[in-house]
C-alpha cells in the first residue's frame, strides 16, 4: 500500500464517500499525502481540509480534475495546490458543473428511447449535493435491473461511441492548464492514455506550463507506465499518480492508496508549489 494517493474523488462529484470520509479513509489507511480532485467541481475541499485538521499525519492537498476536449479522445487536467476560491476558477467549473446536467438529461431520454426508462429526479437523488456525472446514470440504471455492473452501464451504452452518449462543453486542455496556473495551481495530465498521442499533447501543455503527468496508474500496464515514466523525465515533468478512486464498483476499480506512488512524487510537488509561492 502506498503512502501517497494524488486522484481521489467524493461525493462532491461522483465518489461514493463524502470529503470528510475520504480524509478519514486514507488517514485509517496510512496515507501520508492525497489530493482530492473533484470532477469540475471544488466545493468538497473545505470539508476535506477541515477534517484533515484532526488528522495531523495526513497532508491533504487541493486539487480539481478538469475534462478537456482534443480530437478522437479527451485530456483530463489536474489542478493541485490550486487556490479553490479564485473567481475565474469557480464561474468556469460552475459553468461546466451545468454542462453535465443538460448531459444527463439528454442521455436519460436516449435510455428512454432504448428501452430503458430512468427518471432524472432519481440520478439527482443519487448524486446528492455532487455534480451530477455518467456513475450516477449507471447507479440508476442498475437499480432498475437493466445491466448487471457500473462497468457493464459504460461499455454498453454510456461510453463514447455508445447509442446513450451525449457529448457535453468542455474547454481546450491548453484552457484547463492556463485556467490552474491562474488559479496559482500546478497543472498535471492524468492517464494520459486518453489522447491518442500522449507524446505530442505533452509537449503541447509543457509550452503552456504542464508541471507533471500522471505515470503511477493501475489501469495501465507496466510497460504503459514505463513509457509514461521516461516521458515524464525526457520533459522534465513530476511524475505523480493516483489511484483515481471512487468507491462505486470496487471490482473495477484500483483502492484508494492502491496505485503505489511513490512519496518523491508528492514532495517534488510540494516543492514546487512552494517555489511557486515564493517559500
Amino acid at each position: 500500500m502506498s503512502k501517497v494517493d494524488l486522484h481521489i474523488h467524493s461525493t462532491a462529484s461522483d465518489g461514493r464517500l463524502s470529503p470528510a470520509e475520504v480524509v478519514r479513509e486514507a488517514a485509517m489507511l496510512g496515507l501520508t499525502y492525497i489530493a482530492l480532485a473533484d470532477h469540475d467541481t471544488v466545493n468538497g475541499l473545505s470539508e476535506a481540509l477541515e477534517t484533515a485538521r484532526d488528522y495531523p499525519g495526513i497532508t491533504v492537498i487541493p486539487g480539481v480534475e478538469i475534462n478537456t476536449d482534443v480530437p478522437k479522445g479527451e485530456a483530463h487536467i489536474l489542478g493541485y495546490f490550486i487556490d479553490y476560491r479564485d473567481p475565474e476558477l469557480l464561474e468556469t467549473l460552475s459553468r461546466l458543473r451545468d454542462s453535465r446536467e443538460e448531459r444527463a438529461q439528454k442521455m436519460i431520454a436516449k435510455l428512454v428511447e432504448l428501452g430503458m426508462p430512468i427518471k432524472w429526479e432519481r440520478v439527482q437523488e443519487i448524486a446528492g449535493t455532487g455534480s451530477v456525472g455518467r456513475p450516477h446514470v449507471a447507479q440508476a440504471l442498475l437499480e432498475k435491473g437493466y445491466i448487471a455492473t457500473i462497468k457493464e452501464a459504460f461499455d454498453k451504452y454510456l461510453a463514447a461511441g455508445g447509442p446513450a452518449h451525449v457529448e457535453r462543453e468542455k474547454i481546450a486542455p491548453a484552457d484547463a492548464v492556463h485556467l490552474v496556473l491562474h488559479a496559482h495551481g500546478l497543472p498535471v495530465l492524468a492517464h494520459p492514455f486518453t489522447v491518442p498521442d500522449p507524446e505530442s499533447t505533452i509537449v503541447e501543455l509543457k509550452i503552456h506550463g504542464l508541471a507533471g503527468i500522471e505515470v503511477y496508474y493501475n489501469r495501465y500496464s507496466a510497460e504503459a507506465r514505463e513509457m509514461l515514466g521516461t516521458l515524464a523525465k525526457k520533459y522534465q515533468l513530476v511524475a505523480t499518480g493516483g489511484s483515481d478512486y471512487h468507491g462505486i464498483d470496487m471490482s473495477n476499480e484500483t483502492p484508494m492508496g492502491g496505485a503505489e506512488v511513490p512519496l518523491e512524487s508528492a514532495e517534488q510537488l510540494v516543492a514546487l508549489a512552494k517555489a511557486a509561492a515564493g517559500g
